[in-house]
């Protein structure tokens, strides 16, 4: 999650002090910031000084409260949520790249390395799904973080209970179809998540090229990954499975994670 520095800060908050804003995304500007209580660099995320909507608040408030009720190797760790003057979601430092910047400046991954990745976001869903009773929702590279062998899964900003669906929510490319059309969202639907990011550590490219509302994956499968690169076939298939456009026919977390066991 350390990344490029800019110098410009906007971030007042007592008891910590700011080294810089890591980034802008979206509605929300994340920093990288010194605890005074805990003497170390955390990280800081909060709405833009110019968003004043009260469900962006919410959510971000939603999502700091959802983290630290959560303790999982493969989860980040939220150390406290604040909710005024504005409210900041005070996360743990993470010193590896994202797996995007990975894949993108580095290399695919070799088949142990999607195995044991495969079984790293599977535990983390297990976690999640069976603590939590929430879903993830937005599973892509550039939410999970590589740090020293292990994945972590961030950002949680649209996690929420399976349920009715809210059509296009989320990161258009990793879609799931059901949240594409704004169908009831399962625990499949973060099975095609991790279908879909384990596709594009295996390929180097995603599942689905998407502009704007044109989502490929109501119109078309995805390739097999076998179209573009050689793995082993019971590893191939299982990833193939998660991108079933059915979400019953997807395999479920703990099946995908016994198949990932097998290679990792």
């Amino acid at each position: 999650m350390i990344g490029p520095r800019s110098t410009r800060s906007a971030l007042q908050l007592p008891g910590y002090r700011t080294l810089a804003r890591l980034a802008r995304r979206g509605t929300m500007d994340v920093y990288d910031v010194w605890s005074d209580e805990r003497e170390c660099r955390c990280v800081a995320k909060t709405l833009r000084p110019d968003v004043r909507n009260r469900a962006d608040r919410a959510a971000l408030v939603y999502e700091g409260e959802l983290l630290l009720r959560l303790a999982h190797p493969h989860i980040v760790r939220c150390y406290e949520t604040i909710r005024r003057p504005r409210p900041v979601v005070i996360l743990e430092t993470l010193t590896g790249a994202t797996l995007a910047h990975f894949i993108r400046a580095v290399r695919r991954l070799r088949a142990v390395e999607l195995a044991v990745l495969g079984q790293q976001l599977c535990s983390a869903m297990h976690y999640l799904h069976g603590y939590a009773g929430v879903l993830h929702l937005d599973l892509k590279p550039s939410n999970i973080v590589a740090e020293n062998g292990q994945a972590k899964v961030i950002d949680f900003n649209i996690a929420r209970p399976p349920g009715k669906g809210r059509r296009g929510v989320g990161s258009p490319q990793y879609l799931a179809p059901e949240q594409a059309r704004g169908d009831p969202v399962t625990e499949a639907t973060d099975v095609w998540g991790i279908g879909a990011v384990l596709f594009e550590a295996a390929t180097g490219r995603r599942p689905f090229e998407n502009r704007g509302d044109d989502f490929q994956q109501l119109r078309r499968r995805a390739d097999a990954v076998r179209v573009h690169r050689r793995l082993p076939g019971a590893l191939a298939a299982a990833v193939d499975a998660c991108l079933e456009p059915e979400p019953a026919e997807r395999p479920s977390v703990r099946a995908l994670a016994r198949i990932m066991e097998g290679y990792a």
